[in-house]
């Protein structure tokens, strides 16, 4: 059997640039725990550094702010510069050894039916294991390959797709969708409508698939939640072959805590990384090291960078001292 060739290795993060994912979110829960944090770091770091690009969006994107500026970051645009398409950031052609070839992953999940509405829980929500996830995986696969459609075992909850279909397809991000009703969310794409009947028609072959499956039992005698689906996301292909450029630094805490709904955990985590990620780019702007921060919500991001450090933008951070420093919530609320 032919070795398939190995994905480059991502460059290292860059040091003092920060990239925080759901720095707030839309929950009307967050928003009403938004003016309760106390992040002496991040309102100090804001006085010394200067809004650079703004983001603006809004909540039925699909692609979500924290995913278009890491893009940017990584040199994931169209051939001509441009920003990719909603929805359209290739990111597991991106990562792969062939990025000119359209591939998506593959996200196994639970598709919870209520009265009105269809929501998604992924399989790190429902304890999806290697064992139950390989066995699902096994009997899926063939039907993808007989639809042009390579199927590849990458984890218990992404799997990797590769193959012509996957070409054009506009996805919403698993982080876009977890947790909340999908029915204005499924792939679609006027450039490539036979992929997007494609796709709906694997999902509804992998639903009966899975509902007959052993694992299902399995897993409703154990009280876990059946895999009665999966989620397309990060499809298409690079237009040409081009390395990712180095990321910043991206901090998970925040995001796994708001897609589980958990603000106590949420307002924990912003506390965390000012203590420590957020002090250190702190330390490192008032040494006079370029940094970089960008915040990110469901909407919207904004970056700021060093401020000039003339004798005229010092003058203004002391009268912004003496004045009093907007509290750090506020940048937060306009994400």
């Amino acid at each position: 059997m032919p070795v398939a060739p190995m994905a480059p290795e991502a460059p290292p993060p860059l040091p003092n640039r920060l990239l925080i994912p759901f720095a707030s979110a839309s929950a009307p829960e967050c928003l009403a725990v938004l003016n309760g944090l106390r992040l002496p770091n991040l309102q100090a770091l804001l006085a010394e550094l200067a809004p650079a690009t703004t983001d603006t969006g809004d909540d039925h994107s699909l692609s979500l702010p924290h995913e278009r500026a890491l893009a940017r970051a990584q040199g994931l645009v169209k051939a001509d510069g441009s920003a990719c398409e909603d929805g359209q950031i290739p990111w597991a052609a991106a990562a792969s050894a062939d990025p000119t070839t359209p591939q998506a992953w593959f996200s196994p999940c639970h598709f919870q039916i209520g009265t009105d509405h269809v929501s998604l829980l992924p399989g790190d929500q429902i304890g999806l294991t290697d064992e139950d996830a390989r066995g699902l995986f096994d009997a899926f696969a063939p039907y993808c390959a007989e639809d042009g459609i390579t199927l590849r075992f990458e984890s218990a909850t992404r799997w990797h797709a590769s193959g012509e279909p996957l070409r054009g397809i506009a996805c919403a991000s698993l982080d876009r969708v977890s947790g909340r009703p999908v029915d204005g969310w499924m792939p679609q794409s006027p450039a490539n409508p036979t992929g997007s009947q494609l796709l709906k028609r694997l999902q509804s072959e992998a639903q009966m698939l899975f509902y007959t499956h052993p694992v299902h039992d399995a897993r409703t005698a154990r009280g876990l939640l059946p895999v009665n689906g999966f989620w397309v996301s990060g499809a298409g292909a690079l237009e040409t072959p081009t390395p990712l450029q180095p990321a910043p630094t991206v901090p998970d805490t925040l995001r796994q805590a708001a897609l589980r709904a958990d603000w106590a955990a949420w307002q924990q985590a912003w506390a965390q990384l000012d203590a420590t990620a957020i002090k250190a780019l702190l330390e490192a702007a008032r040494r006079g090291e370029p940094v970089t921060l960008t915040l990110c919500g469901e909407r919207g991001a904004q970056t700021w960078v060093n401020a000039p450090r003339g004798a005229g933008p010092r003058l203004g951070r002391l009268f912004k001292n003496l004045l009093g420093t907007p509290p750090a919530w506020k940048a937060l609320e306009t994400l």
